[in-house]
């Protein structure tokens, strides 16, 4: 599937901001099931200073800098994207395998996705995490199966409710509530599955959403998305980094490299916070106002 992607996003200053550093991920990454097939950032006011990297985990990352007095920053990101339907994936690893994977002992192979076992800044490993997540990892049971079967409770469980949560909500608020919105989702998921010792990372990016029948499609109507990626030692590809499988429990939807190909991967990481689409420091203001907009269409559907 040809997708364009627009995201637009514009803050208003109240008073001027003198200087500010911002960091921005917006470039859809190069995965198994997608290709990049450009990218475009536009910033207003024009930087003083920009440049982009890939950060450790391999995300690119734009870094500018604005040196005069403003009132407004608009940053808009154009993507093209090429994407593929997810390959069927096939996992029999044991969940408390998986964990005594990640494991440390004297003379173990290093795996660069322990990392994600770990608690972070928003997805730390906690008991109530472990309580909710333990119904669905029984003994022996696949650690692929036991995370399918927590996405489905979550979306089952949970409500979707915009404003019900900030985004800096904890995440056992949001276990607490049972309402949120993805990223909420996304934070408890990666809560639980950490909390019984299993690797799981943080994916930011977009989601094709298709109006109602005989409606037109609303130009910024769409939004970022984010869902949650198990590493899995035993699918093919695992020794080059590829052992990764998506699973979203906003939506109940799984696959290996991506939930379908109406999903675009920008970034992965930790949690929100390592690849928030756009942080930074300001220096003077007040106060702001956000509005963010974001576009996902096929190409076709414009030609």
């Amino acid at each position: 599937m040809h997708l364009r992607i627009t995201h637009e996003t514009l803050y208003d200053y109240t008073p001027a901001v003198e200087t500010a550093q911002h960091v921005a991920y917006l470039q859809p990454l190069d995965t198994p099931c997608q290709t990049a097939l450009g990218h475009r950032l536009q910033v207003s006011p024009t930087p003083a200073q920009i440049t982009d990297s890939l950060d450790i985990y391999g995300n690119h990352r734009v870094f500018f800098s604005l040196q005069t007095p403003h009132t407004r920053l608009r940053v808009v990101a154009h993507s093209e994207v090429q994407t593929r339907a997810p390959e069927i994936a096939r996992s029999s690893i044991s969940w408390e395998a998986l964990r005594e994977h990640f494991r440390y002992h004297s003379g173990a192979a290093w795996s660069a996705a322990a990392e994600f076992s770990f608690a972070s800044a928003r997805a730390p490993r906690h008991e109530e995490f472990a309580a909710y997540a333990r119904p669905s990892f029984g003994p022996g049971v696949s650690a692929l199966t036991g995370a399918r079967d927590l996405m489905k409770r979550i979306h089952t469980d949970f409500i979707y409710e915009t404003a019900s949560t900030e985004v800096n909500t904890p995440p056992l608020e949001a276990l607490a509530l049972r309402k949120g919105v993805c990223q909420d989702f996304a934070h408890i998921m990666l809560g639980c599955l950490r909390s019984l010792g299993l690797a799981a990372r943080y994916v930011s990016g977009y989601l094709l959403t298709q109006p109602a029948p005989g409606q037109a499609r609303l130009v910024g109507s769409d939004a970022s998305h984010a869902w949650v990626s198990l590493f899995l030692p035993d699918l093919p590809g695992a020794q080059e980094g590829q052992g990764w499988y998506d699973l979203d429990p906003t939506n109940d939807r799984h696959g290996w490299g991506t939930p379908g190909e109406d999903y675009v991967t920008v970034a992965t990481g930790r949690d929100y916070a390592d690849i928030s689409p756009i942080r930074g420091v300001i220096h003077g203001g007040g106060q702001h106002t956000l509005a963010v907009a974001v576009t996902v269409e096929p190409v076709e559907a414009t030609q």
